[in-house]
């Protein structure tokens, strides 16, 4: 059957599939872009070892590494995301307050995913966007205020769907905000996890603020690595951080799902404030650590979003292997089959 009469209704075979991918991401990308003054460029796959712009994420994740003839004994590493990285960008092109970047960033994480689960990948993709801020800036009302646009180019995808593809959104009219700690009080006998489902069934669509640091119970939320996002600022008596992610609840798992993870990053006196929390001290010899110390980067926001977990996400999915080409354990596969689900 020609592409042009493809009934939109339908998304249940691969080339039905692959054209409802193509849309979404090119939908939602573009609205991004126009919702926060983001300027598409390119990135790098790999960086080199001893630079410091690589992303520690939970501090437990090996990078991929490997050595490129004739250029030494340089160790590269695939990047995990690029949330330093950008941050050089933006002095690099001499950006000004309120403009930002995007970029389509690909990465190999083998040791983060649980492959028996259906929204786990080695590969990861998403839109890695960072933007300049105003020193005044720094403040949650600012990091609300870009939570409420990324979630507005949500809602505006997920419509765009519903009009071609016949596919009816599941999104609330508005995000929620709540703080780690407030989970904590609510629920003191749940995990993060069982906490995180709770609060999103609750909502449909929320915003955790504070992820990283310690509770009130001394636990954590989650891991987050202490040179990027800010996650020990207090921004309300009792209540700490500027980062957090973006939750909705997926009907079709039963569960909460994370579709991005973002926050003001660090200035000096944070990133030394939580390097030595975590007794990372080390890092401040790396040559970007350097540069922040020395004022030599711009304070920014940003953050990554998923791309295969938006598109799973808003074309109900069941596996994320339905929208992305990756590798499954072979049981995986097995149970796929008997359930229908075509893995591309």
């Amino acid at each position: 059957m020609p592409i042009s009469t493809l009934e939109k209704t339908k998304t249940s075979n691969f080339l039905e599939t692959e054209i409802a991918i193509t849309f979404v991401k090119n939908t939602f990308a573009k609205k991004l872009e126009s919702y926060l003054n983001l300027t598409k460029i390119s990135s790098p796959l790999f960086t080199a070892a001893d630079s410091g712009v690589q992303d520690n994420l939970n501090g437990t994740e090996n990078a991929v590494s490997f050595k490129i003839k004739n250029t030494g004994l340089i160790n590269y590493e695939i990047v995990h995301s690029l949330a330093k990285w950008k941050r050089s960008a933006l002095k690099r092109f001499n950006a000004e307050p309120g403009q930002g970047i995007v970029t389509d960033m690909k990465a190999l994480r083998p040791d983060e995913p649980d492959l028996t689960s259906r929204i786990h990948s080695v590969y990861v993709d998403q839109w890695d966007w960072e933007k300049i801020m105003e020193p005044n800036e720094r403040n949650l009302d600012f990091l609300k205020a870009n939570v409420r646009k990324i979630f507005q180019a949500l809602k505006g995808t997920e419509e765009r769907v519903t009009e071609e593809f016949g596919i009816t959104g599941t999104l609330p009219e508005e995000i929620s905000f709540i703080h780690t700690e407030e989970l904590v009080e609510r629920w003191p006998d749940k995990t993060p996890r069982e906490r995180e489902d709770l609060i999103t069934r609750e909502n449909e669509a929320v915003f955790i603020i504070g992820i990283g640091g310690e509770l009130p119970d001394g636990s954590i939320h989650d891991g987050r690595a202490p040179d990027y996002d800010d996650w020990t600022s207090e921004t309300t008596p009792g209540k700490h951080g500027l980062n957090g992610d973006i939750m909705v609840w997926n009907s079709i798992l039963g569960r909460a799902f994370e579709l991005s993870s973002m926050g003001i990053r660090v200035d000096k006196e944070t990133m030394l404030k939580q390097l030595e929390i975590r007794d990372e001290m080390d890092r401040c010899d790396l040559d970007w650590h350097k540069k922040l110390i020395n004022g030599d980067l711009p304070q920014t926001i940003g953050g990554g979003i998923g791309q295969s977990r938006l598109v799973m996400f808003i074309l109900h999915k069941h596996h994320i292997g339905e929208v992305q080409v990756s590798v499954w354990p072979k049981d995986v596969i097995d149970s796929c089959k008997e359930d229908g689900i075509a893995l591309l």
